[in-house]
């Protein structure tokens, strides 16, 4: 295939995956509420545990999830990544991220997150194929090819590669007969050790969820590991969230309605 026909049909396939999730009603989408638990693996491939938890995001780099301890809980800080929060006695712990800040809140209070979970989470919303498809198709320097067909997880898919300016490689595996999404991969390398490292996503369980083609579950592998798999409850879009939930000040609420809960009892 020359290159100007695999841009084409790349293009296409991307044109025709985002008119599976809901075309204007995905592409629309401005704000995410979901609800659901997650599972963590641990290097034996074993599941460790899980936690509920709830997700309210704004597009592309506002982010709230709220992890609901019950009795002690040792998985927790596994499954955010963070050291240091206080998860012994359950409760609500909540990591928030509003562009270049964060916070997070567990039972001794609220506290800044480090410069390192920062920059992490700047990276994973350059990585995330929902601020792909939704905000960067139309980037400078994104490149778009065809990347061949092919069986994944029994269906046949058709591969669509992107390389935005930074050299983040995308890949992406939708179904030739529905068009949804079916794996994601994103390759990435670090610039420290030079390991090159694959993040890949599997989606599957699709349900209608107001005008959007969600995936229910998410199973996520590192480096070809299995990592945590996500199954939703419920999913809601556009909600119509306050600026509010995404601030510094709401953590700062939600310690003190703790306390008044507390005081109470």
């Amino acid at each position: 295939m020359m290159p100007e026909q695999s841009v084409a049909k790349g293009k296409q396939i991307l044109a025709d995956l985002i008119n599976a999730l809901g075309g204007p009603g995905y592409t629309e989408v401005r704000e995410s509420q979901c609800q659901g638990r997650r599972v963590l693996f641990g290097h034996n491939g074993e599941p460790t545990g899980n936690i509920e938890f709830a997700h309210y995001r704004r597009y592309p780099d506002k982010d709230r999830t709220e992890y609901i301890g019950k009795g002690r809980n040792t998985i927790l800080a596994s499954l955010i990544g963070l050291d240091g929060l206080d998860f012994a006695r359950g409760g609500i712990i909540i990591t928030l991220y509003n562009g270049d800040h964060g916070w997070t809140f567990d039972r001794s209070g609220v506290s800044e997150l480090p410069d390192t979970a920062i920059s992490d989470f700047q990276e994973q919303v350059k990585r995330n194929v929902d601020n792909l498809l939704r905000l960067r198709l139309k980037e400078p320097g994104l490149a778009i090819r065809f990347g061949g067909n092919d069986t994944v997880d029994l269906k046949q898919v058709d591969w669509v590669e992107l390389t935005d300016s930074q050299d983040r490689k995308f890949r992406l595996a939708v179904d030739r007969s529905t068009h949804l999404l079916i794996r994601s991969v994103v390759i990435t390398k670090d610039e420290e050790t030079q390991q090159i490292n694959e993040d890949v996503s599997i989606y599957s369980n699709y349900q209608l969820k107001d005008s959007v083609w969600t995936p229910l579950q998410i199973s996520r592998e590192h480096n070809g590991r299995r990592a945590v798999q996500i199954f939703y409850d419920s999913c809601k879009f556009n909600p119509g969230f306050s600026d509010e939930i995404f601030d510094k000040s709401s953590l700062s609420k939600q310690g003190s309605q703790a306390l008044a809960k507390k005081s109470k009892n």
